[in-house]
């Protein structure tokens, strides 16, 4: 890390403008980088952690995803129903239970004992 520091030194202020010197993107990462390092580095420390956030990610994409298709949901109920529904197939995905199994479950008001 102190090879990243010599390489991108704090960016000077010009003489005359006003507000704060305007910091380089390698700069800024580092300095991101040294304040969040617990963070950054938790998988390392904690096994079941994952290394993304890429399931998350995906979970909220499918609602983006019909929002943008049908333009939004037509009643507030509906959008329930819908992240309702989602939610027990992801669930059901990352317990490696097959989606149909999921879905039938959920339909037949009895869900899947994912805990």
């Amino acid at each position: 890390m102190q090879a990243g520091w010599a390489l991108n030194p704090v960016a000077v202020k010009i003489e005359g403008r006003k507000g704060r010197a305007k910091q380089f993107s390698a700069f800024n990462l580092l300095q991101r980088l040294r304040e969040h390092e617990a963070e950054v580095l938790y998988f390392m420390r904690d096994l079941a952690a994952l290394f993304t956030d890429n399931l998350a990610e995906r979970a909220t994409l499918m609602p983006k995803v019909k929002q943008r298709i049908s333009g939004s949901f037509r009643i507030f109920r509906g959008a329930q129903n819908f992240c309702a529904i989602r939610s027990s197939i992801d669930s059901g995905r990352k317990q490696d239970f097959g989606m149909l199994l999921a879905l039938q479950a959920a339909f037949a008001g009895s869900p899947l004992d994912l805990a």
